[in-house]
């Protein structure tokens, strides 16, 4: 099964979450059975990042978004950690600093979208400015509103420039979401990502839902779609996400440049050096 057929955003289509099945796992019947493509996915992942940055024709940015413990840090983790951090980076974008927003709010974005031969993850993204400040209504409607045509528009600038553009929406239930937050407070490793505002956030969670469906709708586009992880399964959540990065990666027929030098020569000089060393 090709993941990107089955959980793509179809460009122009409304979206209802109520009717995506969180716990949905595809042909996998556990962790178990999936644990070999999954490797074979993220050892994929390496070999074709090292292809895209030495080659340096194109660039992929990774958008991650979801609601708290969806698990946007886990996919980091069980996911991008297999590339080189040489040409891979991770920024997440939480409240705007005083500077920030000074400025438009896709300032602070660009500086991190990935040149050619890099992959850039936003771990949270531009996508907030859609999300979190309608929800609190931190600006007007009439400013977020229009965020949605200059998002596409800026991201169609980038895909001119070779950048490939991959948005995961990491989608969970509410009761899937309160368990996790019960596993963190269980869990000494973990506590420290806990706070407050993780249920307070819960009040809101309908609202949430709304904007979600309508980033997905409204910017969910063929140079730049969105898709919705099934993600109440960590380990399908990780298969999903590897499976259509590795797709799309390969699909860009990679290759390593050829040497700039004479190879042949340099194979003289060695020998030449190593029998005067003799």
């Amino acid at each position: 099964m090709d993941l990107r057929t089955k959980l793509i955003v179809k460009p122009g289509t409304r979206l209802k979450l109520k009717d995506v099945d969180a716990g949905f796992h595809g042909d996998y019947a556990s962790s178990e059975h999936a644990k070999d493509d999954l490797a074979r996915n993220v050892a994929r992942l390496a070999e074709l990042q090292q292809k895209l940055y030495g080659e340096k024709k194109h660039a992929l940015l990774v958008v991650l978004q979801g609601i708290d413990a969806a698990g946007k840090d886990g996919t980091c983790w069980h996911v991008m950690a297999a590339m080189n951090p040489q040409g891979t980076s991770v920024k997440g974008f939480k409240q705007p600093t005083a500077e920030e927003a000074r400025h438009d709010f896709l300032w602070r974005v660009h500086p991190f979208a990935p040149g050619l031969g890099e992959v850039a993850v936003f771990n949270r993204s531009h996508y907030e400015d859609v999300l979190v400040v309608r929800v609190h209504d931190l600006v007007p409607k009439a400013v977020w509103s229009q965020r949605y045509q200059l998002i596409n528009d800026f991201e169609k600038m980038m895909t001119l420039h070779n950048v490939t553009i991959l948005k995961f929406f990491l989608y969970i239930t509410p009761e899937e979401q309160l368990e996790r937050f019960r596993q963190r407070l269980d869990d000494p490793a973990r506590q420290w990502k806990i706070s407050e505002a993780d249920y307070k956030e819960r009040a809101f969670w309908d609202q949430y839902i709304e904007a979600y469906e309508d980033m997905l709708e409204k910017c969910s586009t063929a140079h730049a779609p969105w898709y919705v992880i099934p993600s109440n399964h960590k380990w399908f959540r990780n298969l999903a996400v590897s499976h259509i990065i590795e797709k799309t990666l390969d699909d860009m027929k990679l290759a390593l440049p050829a040497p700039t030098v004479d190879l042949e020569q340099i194979r003289r000089d060695y020998h030449q050096a190593a029998a005067t060393k003799v």
